[in-house]
Formats: structure tokens, sequence, C-alpha cells
């Protein structure tokens, strides 16, 4: 979110706590947090903000992810939030149109990645329905074209796509592309958290309907920021927490690394 979040909205339900925290992980030193709280129907309610990536010079995305999701951990987060702008591959999206994506198909290299690893997570359901719902109904009052369904497409940039590789990802099934779902979905349900995001689409992917212009992308990025940004707070504010939106029920324990727990002298064995 290229916006100072939260303090820039100068909403009186946001009280900004402390900024600039940053801790030391297992994966090296994290990006600076916010810690806010935001006080709506439901009460008020504790909150993290964070670029996602850190986007620090010599930190791999995949490690930043690492290290924000360490924290939240540690933190006790139940919910997370993903925000970002988005490359269109559906040539039926066009700039500006909003996506709550539902599922995704993760082409980023680095695989074998997790904070806990002591679950088996099915990725059936990898959206929260309860989140995604708040956020599309945010979406809705705010902007003209909101879609609540789509496949995100995930690589590792941050270069932009060739022509035939996005010809190629549009074969596969993807509705948009960028860099902010995976594995931040995947480490949501890893440390027990449900998982949803709202992307504004700021460009046409290589090859689909027209070039992209730089400065039509730069625009759209910074000018709906602050837009973006409420329908955050909204959700924060205004989401059941306890709410049974079934997303746990797709973490299991894992079975690797349970005690063989069979009788000595066991035939069987």
């Amino acid at each position: 979110m290229s916006f100072e979040f939260p303090a820039g909205l100068a909403d009186e339900r946001v009280e900004v706590l402390a900024e600039g925290l940053v801790f030391d992980t297992p994966f090296g030193r994290s990006p600076a947090f916010t810690h806010f709280r935001v006080t709506g129907p439901l009460g008020p309610r504790d909150a993290l903000a964070v670029k996602m990536h850190g986007w620090r010079r010599g930190v791999k995305r995949g490690d930043a992810s690492l290290q924000v999701f360490w924290v939240f951990n540690e933190a006790g987060v139940g919910k997370v939030i993903s925000d970002g702008g988005v490359g269109s591959l559906n040539h039926l999206l066009d700039p500006r149109d909003i996506v709550i994506p539902n599922d995704f198909i993760d082409l980023t290299v680095k695989k074998d990645i997790y904070v806990r690893g002591d679950h088996l997570l099915i990725m059936r359901q990898p959206v929260c329905p309860t989140l995604a719902n708040h956020l599309y109904m945010g979406a809705s009052e705010r902007f003209g074209r909101v879609y609540r369904r789509g496949t995100y497409l995930v690589t590792d940039g941050p270069r932009f796509e060739s022509v035939a590789e996005v010809d190629y990802m549009r074969r596969l099934g993807g509705d948009v592309i960028g860099q902010s779902f995976a594995p931040e979905v995947v480490l949501a349900r890893d440390i027990g958290a449900c998982f949803a995001g709202i992307y504004i689409v700021v460009n046409y992917g290589e090859g689909v309907v027209r070039d992209w212009e730089h400065e039509e992308l730069k625009t759209i990025f910074f000018d709906e920021s602050e837009t973006i940004a409420r329908i955050v707070i909204d959700t924060v504010a205004e989401s059941d927490i306890a709410d049974d939106c079934g997303c746990m029920d797709f973490r299991k324990p894992s079975l690797l690394g349970i005690p063989d727990e069979r009788a000595e002298g066991d035939p069987s064995q």
C-alpha cells in the first residue's frame, strides 16, 4: 500500500499505539511494524500493519514473508488482510477493477517455506469467505467494478513478465498476476490465521488488450491507496473475529513427527 497506513487516514476509529517496531526472528530481522487499535461496533481490536515484503535491499521476498509471519505467530494474529496492485491476465479485467481472489496458482520458486510446520495445510478453501465478503461489500460501495472471485497467479518478480510468459500464464487459468498472495496465504494457514486480500488492477499483462503505460500504473497505484486503506479498516472494525468461517477445518495436525504409540513387542512393528 503506497500510503501512510493507518495514520494517513485520520480516522477517529484508529489509534496508532507504536510505530517502527522491528523484531529479531529466526529468519532475520523483520521489516518495521505499526501497532494500532481500531474501535468498531464489536469493540476495540488491536492490529499490526507492515509492508509485506519490506522491500529491503538484500532481503529476498520469501525471507521477508517468513519474518512477517513469525511476528504474526508470536503476536497471536488470527486474521490477515493483504492488499496490492496486480496485472490483468484476463482480457475482461481493466485497470481500476477490483478483484477479491478466491484461489491461487503459485509459480514462485521457493516452496519449502513455513513458520510452524506442524500442521497439514489443505488449500481447498485458501481464502476466508467471511473476510472476503467484508472486503467485497466495502469495495462495492466505492468502485464501479468489483469481482468476488478470481485466480491470483503468483510470481517471484520483481520484474514484469514477457509476452510469452503472460500467454503461458493465461493458459494456466490465472486472472490476475502479482507477488502479494503466496506464500502469504499458505503462511497464514500455517500459523492458524484466516487470510483474504483485495487487489486493484493497475495494468494489463504484456500482450493483454493493449500495452500498459507507466504513468497510468503509477496514477492508479497512488490515487486509490487511501480508498483501499479505508476498506481494510472497515473490515478490521466490522468483521466478527469469532465467526465460524470454516478456515481452520482445512488445517489438520501433521502426521509427521508424531511418536509411534504402538506397544513394544507388537508384531506389526
